[in-house]
């Protein structure tokens, strides 16, 4: 009996997003069985695609053992600036998508040569651009409202094959980041640069370019996030991404991003992202007291990162006693 629980407990803590989304669905559809229908479920796909995006950017970043509190501003300055372009140069909406990403990286190469030439800690430095992004965004609107031009809408609202637009975007850029992590010698070397970033010097790789990497990728992915929000509703304000940062790293850490780095994947990324807009949702569906959904959201994500602490701290217990490498199932 001891070795089932024991066993079960392990198992608990090794597929934790996933045990925690099958509680939520249960719980919310027994509550409210409206919840499970399709069209429930493809509306949270189709919502989570926005921190989605953002969360797989930070598992990359949470991977090398850094943190990313820029990303909000970066998804509020990036589709700005791509959005000011569309309607001066009379740009389609693709273009506009590459300004984005364009203006993702250019922000996302400032952080890094703070963090990796100057050698200011991660935190210190995307706080500070926190501020500093999204000051310089309110400054070129003046702190009103920015429409974007009516084509943005016919794309946000759009669908391929029957798929809307932004679920698209969301796939392909999980199946992008999962090659690259996965497959790529790149990725391996964000995991190696994760574990022991002094090994991984030793070992030839150059460090600095690895993490300069992370942090570009990480606001890439929040300016495509930015940008496929914007689509859907057509305008920008000074509120806009405000505070995204918060939802965007729990999503990365729910799907099993370590905060002490080394692991993490894209398939969790979405899987946590997904995991929090199922219980959104569920709190909605339920008609729980709007007061009192941020406390008990903030209840789910606190279990995780406890779970997160565990997972961490028996993986590095396994790793004292064996001379082989571990990896979490």
């Amino acid at each position: 009996m001891k070795r089932i629980m024991k066993g079960l407990v392990g198992f608990t803590l090794g597929h934790s997003t996933a045990v925690f989304f099958v509680l939520i669905l249960l719980w919310f559809g027994v509550q409210a069985p409206q919840f499970l229908q399709p069209e429930s479920l493809a509306n949270i796909i189709k919502q989570s695609s926005f921190i989605g995006i953002a969360a797989l950017g930070m598992t990359v970043v949470l991977i090398t053992g850094g943190i990313d509190l820029s990303v909000g501003s970066v998804m509020f300055l990036a589709p700005l600036i791509a959005g000011m372009a569309m309607r001066s140069f009379g740009l389609p909406v693709e273009a506009g998508f590459v300004v984005a990403m364009v203006v993702g990286a250019g922000l996302g190469g400032l952080n890094a040569f703070f963090i990796v030439v100057l050698r200011v800690v991660p935190f210190i430095v995307t706080l500070a651009s926190l501020f500093v992004f999204r000051g310089f965004g309110t400054w070129l609107t003046s702190s009103t409202q920015f429409d974007f031009p009516e084509r943005m809408r016919t794309f946000g609202l759009s669908n391929v094959l029957g798929i809307p637009t932004p679920i698209l975007v969301f796939v392909v850029t999980a199946v992008v980041i999962h090659i690259v992590l996965r497959h790529t010698g790149a990725g391996r070397q964000i995991y190696a640069f994760g574990n022991d970033r002094e090994a991984a010097r030793k070992a030839g790789l150059v460090v600095g370019l690895i993490e300069a990497r992370a942090y570009m990728i990480s606001s890439v992915c929040a300016a495509i996030s930015g940008f496929v929000m914007i689509s859907q509703i057509g305008r920008l304000d000074v509120g806009f991404g405000q505070g995204r940062e918060f939802d965007v790293i729990a999503a990365a850490v729910l799907g099993g991003a370590s905060l002490f780095g080394g692991i993490g994947t894209a398939l969790g990324a979405v899987a946590g992202a997904t995991l929090i807009q199922t219980a959104k949702l569920g709190l909605v569906f339920t008609g729980v007291n709007l007061y009192m959904q941020p406390i008990i959201l903030g209840m789910v994500i606190f279990a995780a990162m406890v779970a997160d602490g565990i997972r961490g701290r028996r993986l590095r217990d396994k790793l004292a006693r064996t001379i082989r490498p571990l990896t979490l199932s």
